[in-house]
């Protein structure tokens, strides 16, 4: 059966495309997947088909959702080809004859949600049609989607559109987006520090439940950030990462950075003590100074490069103890700046 669509069509580098809006039936009707090291076809790019995200898909699709991104599909069957004009684009419905770039999982959610709902089989989504790509070329689009283009993070929702429903739920998601941006920022003080779940063992040093945790209290409403205007994703996240650059500095001038025996910031009541330094007065003291830089951090924590604390201090103590004892070293410099008290006016 023939279909005519109308289509945009555009040269992406020295690839023509063709973009059109289709019915989920008719994709449904000539994609088929290349899996690559299974399939030794052109343009076999695809990983292996995860279960558990196709069943989360058809759920979100059975729930009414729809995605805005396109499905993108790379034309192989020679015999009948698109006969493609100015304006319109005719496509044979053909059974594999359309491989999927990208929307693998999304395409086999929307097989499994029209066995529930057949009316989803009548639902527009926007597709962009190549023809005969190469493997060259069908992995320069593939990499282009994986690696070059990030996804916005989670808890820009709440910058984007200023509310919530559940503000618990928010904090959660914008302190897991911003140990995400430090675990993974080459330039951050934090780079591959963090262990999320699932990781092999020996990756990361600080679980992500830990800065979840510490952070979680601090980023709602009417916490630290908030009190002092720090409420956009960005400002959050320069803070932090300013925080343990300005640490970070004073203990790679020692080498005791990277020295997992000796960082007492790496391991949990020491990253603790450090994030309750940082909410109960560091910030209060770079509001005041109008600057939250990592110089301005760092004249104000102004460690004794001859003295900075280690793990081993910490060796035989509870955790509360510890973090209490990390944050009294970060705090150190703040007490000695105080006036003596005769000094004080009443």
């Amino acid at each position: 059966m023939k279909k005519r669509y109308t289509v945009l069509h555009a040269n992406l580098g020295d690839i023509p495309s063709y973009t059109f809006t289709m019915k989920v039936q008719d994709i449904l009707s000539i994609y088929y997947v290349a899996v690559r090291g299974v399939d030794f076809t052109p343009g076999a790019v695809q990983r292996v088909l995860s279960a558990s995200r196709i069943s989360k898909i058809k759920d979100y699709i059975l729930e009414g959702n729809t995605f805005f991104n396109s499905f993108i599909l790379n034309w192989t069957d020679e015999n009948f080809l698109p006969v493609i004009s100015n304006e319109n684009i005719d496509i044979e419905l053909i059974t594999s004859s359309a491989q999927v770039i990208d929307g693998q999982h999304r395409l086999a959610g929307f097989e499994e949600a029209v066995k529930e709902d057949p009316t989803i089989n009548d639902r527009d989504i926007i597709v962009t049609l190549c023809l005969n790509l190469s493997t060259k070329q069908a992995a320069e689009i593939f990499l282009n989607i994986n690696t070059e283009q990030k996804p916005v993070p989670k808890s820009l929702m709440f910058d984007l559109f200023g509310e919530v429903i559940d503000d618990e739920s928010h904090s959660v998601n914008r302190a897991t987006d911003i140990a995400r941006e430090l675990n993974d920022n080459m330039n951050s003080p934090l780079y591959k520090c963090f262990k999320f779940p699932g990781s092999p063992r020996g990756v990361g040093q600080i679980e992500l439940s830990t800065f979840v945790s510490a952070m979680k209290e601090p980023l709602k409403r009417g916490g630290a950030f908030s009190i002092y205007k720090l409420t956009s994703y960005d400002f959050q996240k320069a803070v932090v990462s300013n925080f343990f650059k300005a640490i970070k500095e004073y203990y790679v001038e020692t080498n005791l950075w990277h020295v997992k025996s000796k960082n007492p910031f790496l391991k949990a009541s020491g990253f603790n003590g450090a994030i309750e330094f940082l909410v109960s007065s560091l910030i209060h003291r770079c509001a005041e100074k109008s600057s939250f830089s990592v110089e301005t951090m760092k004249r104000i924590i102004d460690f004794d490069v001859n003295d900075l604390l280690t793990l081993e201090e910490l060796k035989g103590l509870d955790g509360k103890t510890s973090k209490k004892r990390v944050k009294e070293a970060l705090e150190k410099n703040l007490l000695k700046s105080l006036p003596d008290n005769h000094n004080y006016e009443f």
